[in-house]
């Protein structure tokens, strides 16, 4: 097993090799693509990636899909419950119209339902729900190496924006019982959709219940933090954005309207200005001459 850290544009990537073939899990954003196939065909050589399995479909996870498809023809799997949309290819309901971010449309062969097991290289691999982030994301845990494919369901320091909770649907209860189950699993190694594996799940999931009891106690607070995050992933993708242009961005991104008119009370244009400094402040951006300039 393999974990290419990506950062947080593009989510990590995890490559199996063994007797039962290769695979990968999770592909990364479409404007890495490239990046995504020249790691995967640097670590396997000649020979070709045979498999593919998405944690979920936001676009930072399955961006690569197409042009990995386009290369290896590799066998894909994705969460059962996307299926019709992927088929459809409807990006209003697998969210990409709404995040306002992109992906090349990818096809698929299988699908993947909490309770499947999978072989990945030479061990036994748990599927597993995790709603919450992605009330359609699937957990992979091996009981063997103890070791948990968390996606955004548990990072070191937090997880993923509670999205279904933007659109007025559950989520605030769906996350802490992923966040009991991962507890369960009591897993050694934890691998993250996004930043470097860890070991310490204990401290992960003590940070994480925190962080979510004081989102949940204020709603605002976790639209405030998708509107900090949707600003944040076109800066990873564009490095720069001329400052007078960013109310427009943020209300051409649906969720963030929503988020806005629903939760924050307030337009995009007028949060526009708050986005900015919270991101400058965090060190997360740097404002240069009229511009918003990426910091990592």
């Amino acid at each position: 097993m393999t974990v290419f850290e990506r950062g947080w544009l593009s989510s990590n990537n995890i490559l199996f090799d063994g007797p039962d073939g290769s695979a990968l899990v999770d592909s990364g954003y479409v404007s890495h693509a490239p990046q995504t196939l020249a790691l995967v065909r640097h670590a396997l050589g000649e020979q070709p990636l045979a498999r593919l399995f998405n944690t979920h479909l936001h676009s930072d996870h399955c961006g690569g899909n197409a042009l990995l498809q386009a290369h290896y023809a590799c066998h894909t799997a994705i969460p059962a419950a996307e299926a019709d949309k992927v088929r459809a290819w409807d990006q209003a309901a697998l969210s990409y119209r709404a995040t306002g971010q992109r992906c090349d449309r990818f096809t698929f062969d299988a699908v993947l339902h909490a309770g499947d097991a999978l072989t990945l290289g030479g061990d036994t691999w748990q599927v597993l729900a995790a709603p919450g982030h992605d009330n359609h994301a699937l957990l992979l845990f091996c009981p063997h190496q103890r070791t948990l494919i968390a996606a955004d369901a548990l990072w070191e320091n937090g997880f993923g924006v509670i999205f279904p909770e933007l659109a007025g649907e559950p989520g605030f209860d769906e996350q802490p019982a992923t966040l009991d189950l991962i507890d369960q699993l009591a897993p050694r190694r934890v691998i993250p959709g996004h930043g470097a594996p860890f070991m310490d799940a204990v401290g992960a999931l003590a940070r994480a219940r925190s962080r979510l009891a004081w989102l949940a106690a204020d709603p605002q607070r976790n639209a405030e933090y998708a509107v900090k995050v949707m600003l944040k992933f076109l800066l990873l993708e564009r490095q720069t954005i001329p400052i007078a242009a960013i109310p427009a961005l943020l209300e051409a991104i649906p969720v963030v309207n929503d988020a806005c008119v629903r939760l924050l009370r307030t337009g995009p244009a007028e949060l526009a200005p708050w986005a900015l400094a919270a991101l400058v402040r965090a060190g997360a951006a740097h404002s240069v001459d009229g511009w918003l300039v990426n910091a990592d």
